[in-house]
């Protein structure tokens, strides 16, 4: 039996209002599965890799529906924790950014959020387990999830499982008194893989930021230069640490993106081709989708380049998609892959 990658994170309901007061007149809301962790989850099963999602949901009827949607996509649910009283829920209009001031998060006394150290039999959820990924997501949330995903990468660590961090930042959830420079740095000791952007580990592990780059007014080239000196400042800091991945996405003409990423292994740093795309469906998700392409690649032990570079193609994929998480077979990903190559 092959060993599986196991996201932990929580179970998110995205309602997605058409804005202008449509959402009113027609009474409708679209309605997406999500979480950051279940959208790299989405991906990995839908390239074939053995995955299994580890969250809380509440014993209830609708509960128990999403949990078969996911195991109908091959997502091993059995190590689900069943307990608590309710499913988190975001509101995010339609063509926002997660990052804009116009998402709303109702996620309070969640199941997920429920769930307590000593709670998780780790010993038994670790078994036949390669990988584990986790995200900033989680310890942003409350004292209690920091610890209780603390305590996932310890527990990891010591069953042998390789770790994957995303440093996705959200403003909106550091609510609890800490800042996250004191919380994610004790989490990531313990990662393989880190994934973020300059801007992210800046503000989560309280690297260096060279003053043109915070200001996201650099070059290229710039950005190249301080994205390696970064990536060996986390492998200095971070010992355990093998892969440090970054995202570079801007605003491109009115409705597009430009886009590009790299990875820093083997001391060197690897670098996607440069994506540019006049039109996004949405932005949900995209990076979730690139943390799935890195996970996939090191899954099949393929060379650092192309890793990047099917991680970049599936994030371009996936903002071309309307839902949080990707639909894209490995030949869809190839293709607009091999387009690009082609093309520069």
């Amino acid at each position: 039996m092959k060993k599986s990658v196991l996201t932990f994170g929580e179970i998110l309901l995205r309602l997605s209002p058409e804005m202008g007061g449509e959402w009113i007149r027609k009474s409708t809301i679209p309605t997406f599965v999500g979480g950051a962790e279940l959208n790299t989850a989405t991906a990995l099963a839908s390239w074939n890799i053995p995955v299994q999602y580890c969250s809380g949901l509440p014993k209830n009827a609708l509960a128990e529906e999403i949990a078969q949607h996911l195991e109908s996509k091959n997502i091993d649910t059995s190590k689900m924790q069943w307990c608590g009283d309710r499913i988190g829920i975001y509101m995010l209009p339609q063509g926002a950014d997660l990052k804009n001031a116009g998402v709303i998060y109702d996620r309070a006394h969640s199941s997920f959020s429920s769930i307590n150290l000593g709670q998780i039999n780790w010993s038994k959820v670790f078994m036949d387990v390669e990988w584990l990924h986790v995200s900033a997501i989680t310890p942003a949330l409350s004292q209690q999830m920091a610890d209780v995903c603390l305590e996932a990468v310890v527990e990891a660590r010591k069953a042998g499982v390789k770790i994957s961090v995303d440093l996705n930042y959200r403003s909106k959830l550091w609510k609890y008194g800490k800042e996250p420079m004191e919380i994610m740095p004790a989490i990531v000791q313990y990662c393989d893989l880190i994934m973020g952007n300059l801007w992210a580990a800046n503000k989560l592990l309280g690297t260096s930021l060279n003053p043109e780059v915070e200001v996201n007014n650099a070059s290229k080239d710039d950005y190249l230069s301080e994205c390696e000196n970064v990536s060996r400042e986390i492998f200095s800091k971070f010992k355990n640490c093998r892969f440090v991945a970054n995202t570079f996405r801007f605003d491109y003409q009115q409705e597009g993106i430009e886009y590009y990423t790299t990875i820093f292994a083997e001391n060197h740093l690897y670098i996607s081709p440069h994506f540019k795309i006049a039109k996004v469906v949405d932005k949900v998700g995209s990076g979730d989708c690139f943390m799935a392409g890195l996970l996939y690649g090191l899954y099949k032990s393929h060379s650092p380049q192309d890793i990047i570079n099917f991680a970049a193609a599936a994030a371009i994929g996936k903002l071309n998609e309307y839902g949080d998480a990707t639909s894209q077979s490995v030949e869809d990903v190839n293709e607009i892959l091999n387009n690009i190559l082609v093309n520069q």
